[in-house]
């Protein structure tokens, strides 16, 4: 969400940035904003003047009707100004009554102009104009057949769809054994990293007031991903960024706070509306699952150097567990309307023979901190908005989906890298019960 001054004053650059995220559509609302803008301004003109005349003519009354009791001619005088009193009241209830339909009007209008990406951003309609930036670790095809990541659990007892499915539909699982206790390991290693780096850990709420919604995302990807709890303002979260940046909504917050660096753990809930194709079977889609992710609020000049410092913390960690990955840079017409800047982490898939999304890393700029009214109080006892970031640390089970397939082994058992045998009792290599 952009700020109104912004929009007033360089309505080109707002309209250039619609533009290169491919959103035409959007264009006449930049126009409509300032025409809805530009009436309020006048109203709150007009009623700030109709107040001030309201003292000014009370007083009046008061001092003609105190002379009407010597002089009966001031009465008529008097009622007159009576009357003029009535109408501007009435013509200020009238005003107070637009003005608040107009700011809602504008609001909602602000809500859907999309926040202003970063001039390095490459420009492209849709996901097939990303960028390639960077590989860690050498992708490996093994000379052996790598079943489907499903049927690689099924080897070990460690999952089953068809019971989770009676009890709650498609989308669900139900994960047991080794493959269980993998999942729960990668989150513990997971945690254990970031607190490495100095991060604090948090277990947020899981469910979250529909105003926090509106302030962390947009309502495209509202309607797409939120379950609404029935008869209740709470809906489920379908990442713990929502609820831990929901945390300092109305919130001052010192300067000598910053940065805020958080890693949070929560279960997730997905509708994933439009999820269709081969790999959307399986755990890869799915409407619930567990996530590790790390936010960070900080100083508008310090998010770009936080942006870069979290990225590198995904390939770090997923390069521990021996899993190739490579950094994708999101163009323009794939990035959400809040995002300035994001990037994607993609795990190698041996079996597909190609890179898929395990992590997506956002800058916000100040769009979170304006709709959640979060300030920071500058040394000059000035208040002004905060940037925040948020990145996946580890979504289990998708990132089991890359883990089993770079470290299965010939004979169907998994290795288990170095870095997580703490967190499975001390098991160099999981074998496989069938």
């Amino acid at each position: 969400m952009l700020d109104i001054r912004f929009i007033r004053e360089n309505p080109d650059a707002v309209k250039e940035n619609i533009k290169k995220k491919f959103q035409d559509e959007k264009l006449p609302l930049v126009d409509k904003v300032l025409e809805l803008d530009e009436e309020n301004r006048r109203s709150i003109t007009e009623a700030s003047e109709l107040r001030a005349q309201r003292n000014t003519l009370s007083k009046q009354v008061g001092m003609l009707m105190g002379q009407a009791k010597k002089d009966p001619s001031k009465l008529e005088e008097a009622e007159a100004v009576k009357a003029k009193v009535k109408a501007n009241a009435d013509r200020l209830a009238e005003l107070e009554k637009r003005e608040s339909e107009l700011e809602d009007e504008i609001h909602k209008l602000m809500m859907v102009i999309p926040n202003i990406i970063d001039p390095s951003v490459p420009i492209g309609p849709d996901d097939s104009a990303n960028v390639e930036l960077e590989r860690f670790g050498e992708p490996v095809i093994p000379e052996f057949d790598i079943p489907y990541h499903t049927e690689i659990m099924e080897q070990f007892d460690g999952i089953d769809m068809d019971a989770a499915g009676r009890v709650a539909g498609n989308g669900f699982y139900y994960l047991m054994g080794d493959i269980a206790r993998l999942h729960e390991g990668v989150l513990a290693y997971a945690r254990d990293f970031m607190i490495g780096k100095g991060f604090t850990y948090c277990i947020p709420p899981f469910m979250i007031h529909g105003n926090v919604v509106e302030g962390v995302m947009s309502q495209t990807d509202m309607d797409a991903m939120m379950y609404k709890i029935e008869g209740e303002d709470l809906y489920l979260i379908g990442t713990s960024e929502h609820s831990m940046i929901g945390k300092f909504i109305d919130q001052i917050l010192r300067e000598d706070q910053l940065p805020q660096t958080l890693t949070s753990y929560s279960p997730c809930f997905r509708k994933e509306k439009g999820a269709h194709g081969i790999e959307e079977r399986g755990v890869y889609r799915i409407h619930q699952f567990e996530k590790q992710e790390m936010i960070v609020v900080c100083k508008p000049e310090e998010s770009m150097e936080w942006y870069e410092k979290l990225w590198r913390f995904s390939v770090e960690l997923f390069r521990s567990l021996d899993i190739p990955v490579r950094q994708l840079e999101c163009c323009s017409g794939d990035l959400a309307d809040l995002k300035v800047k994001s990037c994607d982490i993609e795990a190698w898939s041996p079996r597909q023979k190609k890179y898929f999304e395990v992590c997506s890393c956002t800058n916000m700029g100040d769009a979170q901190a304006r709709r959640l009214k979060i300030r920071v109080k500058g040394g000059d006892g000035r208040n002004y908005l905060p940037h925040t970031l948020n990145n996946t640390v580890v979504a289990p089970p998708r990132m089991l989906i890359a883990f089993l397939e770079n470290n299965l082994q010939a004979d169907g058992s998994v290795k288990v890298p170095a870095a997580l045998r703490p967190y499975m009792g001390g098991v160099e290599v999981l074998v496989p019960k069938r």
